[in-house]
């Protein structure tokens, strides 16, 4: 009997630090429309791409960014994102 309860406790603990290791490495879906827009701003060539950004000179952007002129730059994922559903 001492064995089965040592080996149960011994299952129960490894599923526990296992579990806890999946909810770790899990991805969500907020954090992958962040990868991909940080990636597509780090892909700008200029130094403008989003509104918020600085210019070389310190001062904001805004409607020179490329998200903001009309043609823009044509990989911008800075543009509102929706999952498909």
């Amino acid at each position: 009997m001492k064995k089965t309860g040592t080996g149960f406790v011994a299952i129960l603990a490894l599923l526990c630090a296992f579990s806890a290791n999946a909810r770790e490495t899990q991805v969500t879906d907020a954090s992958i429309v962040k990868a991909i827009i940080q990636e597509s701003i780090d892909s700008y060539p200029g130094n403008c791409p989003c509104p918020y950004n600085s210019a070389r000179n310190g001062s904001q952007c805004g409607k020179r960014s490329a998200y903001s002129r009309k043609g823009g730059y044509a990989r911008s994922a800075t543009r509102k994102m929706s999952p498909k559903k």
